[in-house]
């Protein structure tokens, strides 16, 4: 034995193991919280046929609470390294269940018109369904316009949970009047990038092809 290890002597190496992040982590619990409060925040909000401020009052902290966390559990993941499978699939699930419920029973309350509910969830489920349709050419990453327009759905929809009245209530309609415009503005851009994205792929493919076909 020559005593030299076998990396040194220009032997094979062992590649680092990457340890993959256990399911109970915290980005994954605030992500099963989020979840949960989705049947509670609708009870808590359709109580008493809505017309109860208290009850709406804890059902705008149910909402508060998961947009919170919708902040915090995509940052831990990718901080400290706590991606998992199941946080892939269910935190975009959570974000959708969670703003859906709150738009449909607002609807359904008569507080929010159902074309404003019909435009934001059309664009949501839209642009998810547009995402898998060029994956694999490459992902669309999320664009700072699209962050603001879930801040301002957030703050908007969190505003019509509330039983407000006078200028407050007027400033809720302003406050989703832009949520809607960023809605629909975002989604067009998104439409772009996917279109652009596809036809690149497309090309890429096309001349990969054409490579292969002389190289015979």
């Amino acid at each position: 034995m020559s005593g030299v290890p076998a990396s040194a002597a220009g032997g094979p190496r062992t590649a680092p193991v990457v340890r993959q992040a256990g399911l109970w982590n915290i980005a994954n619990v605030l992500t099963m919280l989020r979840l949960v409060l989705v049947p509670a925040f609708v009870l808590l909000l359709m109580h008493d046929d809505g017309t109860d401020r208290a009850w709406r009052a804890f059902a705008w902290a149910a909402f508060a609470v998961a947009m919170i966390t919708d902040v915090f559990d995509g940052h831990l993941a990718r901080a400290y390294n706590l991606v998992t499978d199941f946080g892939k699939i269910a935190d975009p699930i959570a974000d959708k269940a969670i703003m859906g419920a709150a738009l449909i029973c607002l609807s359904v309350l008569g507080d929010l018109p159902w074309w404003v509910t019909g435009v934001i969830l059309f664009r949501e489920l839209g642009i998810t369904l547009m995402r898998f349709w060029v994956i694999k050419h490459g992902v669309i990453p999320a664009s700072r316009g699209g962050k603001i327009k879930t801040l301002a759905q957030g703050t908007a929809v969190g505003m019509y949970v509330l039983v407000l009245t006078g200028p407050l209530a007027t400033f809720r309609w302003w406050v989703m009047a832009v949520a809607v415009a960023l809605t629909v503005a975002t989604g067009l851009d998104y439409v772009r990038q996917a279109v652009v994205l596809r036809r690149a792929g497309l090309a890429r493919e096309r001349a990969e092809q054409a490579e292969r076909d002389t190289a015979r």
